[in-house]
């Protein structure tokens, strides 16, 4: 398919709920064009659809099965369950591809639907791109025959199999008894598995954010929300906190003092203690423009290379793959360790923060203090749709003036979402002041754009 992609972006497709493109309607094809770029061989082919705890995630998940069964495909839903489950579970069960619906750490009112290839890792642009054709093209002659159509069944162990894979990630004699930890599942997908994961490794579990009512999630929990975390794990005296987003496949880890660590800290303890044990393939990591360079000095002082990709956790996989690296993730908190998982994964990577705090006996604030950041600055400016506000002569003239004023002691990087209407304008450097005046002076100049 040439031209500008229009439904496909970052990580699927992804939009407000029951409008354009995220509809009953939309999703119907892409079960259908889906099913039909799936279709090799004469099995009967398979099909893992999971989804998060937003309300609209019902609608889209039985327009889904309607478009998939309508090609022939046997269709296994399995309710609420971590976007990295899908992955895993399309590989357990020998599926064709997994579906997850989802819009991850966004609020209910949107949503999205993510797919995955049958080796459990999201799809490539170029085939996105040939299943987007599909859903323009007439695929109605490929439609299944009556007796070839397609069935559905709900898979009632689909998480208790994922925690058993999840604990299956640390050493088998250990065990978390003696820990106080709060856990935050953001009313999303993860709000029974990670409370039930810690519960039966032997921890103390304070949960919050686990009352999903299909309207809550990521409403003032959750990993981009961590205040009320930070509060908890304070006012309990807690060891640890684990802040998840809505489909649990990106964490933020709250240390014993209720400061906040981030993914690049997390990248950071986990690459070194691997790289120590000799486990760390590649030589280092990857990782997105948007970690902290303070990152990057932290691991060329060891040794160890940093490599960055465009901002995406698919892209991050893809170099990974690329170049046998077996740590890699973003600054957000999406951590892909892929001698485990295919995707990021939340859980997972919570559990090899725990497991790095038991086997060093030291505190989460003395551990997961890896480096100190260089400041930096992150700030959103949202737009209306089909604005081009970074074409503007205004907006290039003051991207170009913060660049000059920043050259040698820090650098820019502005960006279009490639998952909601909004610029990212994150500025980074020595002199906090500067970055703060340079950014500041950007999004003005972007909102009287838009205006």
């Amino acid at each position: 398919m040439s031209g500008e992609r229009r439904l496909f972006g970052t990580d699927g497709i992804r939009g407000r709920a029951n409008t354009y493109p995220i509809t009953a309607e939309i999703a119907l094809k892409v079960g259908m064009a889906a099913g039909r770029y799936f279709t090799r061989g004469a099995h009967k082919h398979k099909v893992v659809i999971g989804k998060d705890t937003r309300r609209s995630s019902y609608m889209l998940e039985s327009a889904l099965t309607a478009g998939f069964t309508s090609m022939g495909f046997a269709v296994t839903t399995m309710g609420p369950i971590p976007t990295p489950a899908v992955g895993m579970l399309v590989k357990s069960l020998r599926a064709d591809l997994g579906v997850m619906i989802s819009a991850s750490h966004n609020l209910h009112h949107d949503n999205g639907i993510k797919l995955f290839g049958p080796d459990g890792f999201k799809l490539s642009d170029g085939v996105e791109d040939v299943i987007e054709a599909y859903m323009k093209a007439d695929i109605s002659e490929f439609l299944a025959d009556p007796i070839a159509m397609g069935n559905h069944r709900r898979l009632e162990t689909g998480r208790a199999r994922y925690i058993e894979f999840a604990k299956s990630t640390i050493p088998r004699a250990m065990n978390f008894e003696g820990l106080k930890i709060v856990v935050d599942c953001a009313n999303g997908a993860a709000y029974r598995t990670a409370p039930n994961m810690l519960w039966e490794l032997g921890a103390e579990i304070v949960p919050i954010g686990v009352s999903p009512n299909g309207l809550n999630i990521n409403d003032g929990c959750g990993s981009t929300n961590t205040a009320l975390a930070q509060e908890t794990v304070v006012a309990e005296n807690a060891d640890l906190g684990i802040c998840l987003d809505g489909d649990a496949d990106r964490v933020h880890i709250i240390d014993n003092t209720g400061k906040l660590i981030d993914g690049d800290q997390i990248m950071a303890l986990i690459a070194r203690s691997w790289a120590r044990q000799g486990k760390l393939r590649g030589g280092g990591l990857v990782t997105t423009v948007m970690s902290n360079l303070g990152l990057e000095r932290l691991l060329a002082s060891e040794g160890l290379e940093t490599i960055r990709t465009q901002v995406g956790d698919r892209y991050v996989v893809q170099s990974m793959r690329d170049g046998d690296y077996n740590v890699g993730g973003e600054q957000s908190g999406h951590v892909v360790l892929s001698d485990f998982v295919t995707t990021g994964d939340g859980t997972i990577t919570a559990l090899q923060v725990l497991s790095e705090i038991i086997q060093s006996g030291k505190p989460a604030a003395e551990l997961c203090h890896q480096f100190d950041p260089l400041p930096q600055l992150l700030q959103n400016v949202r737009f209306q749709r089909g604005q081009t506000p970074l074409s503007t002569d205004a907006v290039k003239a003051a991207i170009a003036d913060g660049e000059d004023r920043l050259n040698g002691h820090g650098r820019l990087l502005i960006r279009e979402s490639g998952t909601e209407p909004v610029i990212r304008v994150m500025g980074e450097g020595e002199d906090p002041d500067a970055v703060k005046s340079v950014v500041s002076d950007i999004c003005q100049t972007i909102e009287s754009a838009v205006a």
